[in-house]
């Protein structure tokens, strides 16, 4: 049984996939189904979080990783996605519950 307490080992990384202005979306599918995106990423043992669809942008998407997989989650990207996406990756945490306790804090007169 696992400890709630417990820190989750895994990391967040959110993937900025930004659109290549000269690519219509029936390139970009093509390009996607040929790589053979949709069945390789994200990679098995990944989970995602958040996937938005940023119009104009691009997508962003957040995946909950063990670091185990960092180096499968790059070559998937380098192989799957660059020549569709310009691609950022950030490592990211949740900070909604970061928030809760500042939020907290200033109401008892702290900062």
């Amino acid at each position: 049984m696992a400890d709630a307490d417990a820190p989750n080992p895994n990391v967040l990384l959110t993937i900025v996939l930004k659109h290549h202005a000269g690519l219509v979306l029936d390139e970009v599918q093509a390009r996607l189904k040929a790589a053979d995106w949709w069945e390789r990423f994200p990679v098995p043992g990944t989970r995602v979080v958040s996937w938005t669809v940023a119009m104009g942008f691009g997508q962003i998407v957040t995946l909950e990783v063990p670091p185990h997989l960092l180096g499968q989650v790059n070559v998937e990207l380098e192989r799957s996605a660059w020549g569709v996406f310009r691609t950022e990756v950030y490592p990211s945490y949740d900070f909604v519950p970061v928030r809760e306790r500042i939020k907290e804090r200033v109401r008892q007169g702290g900062q």
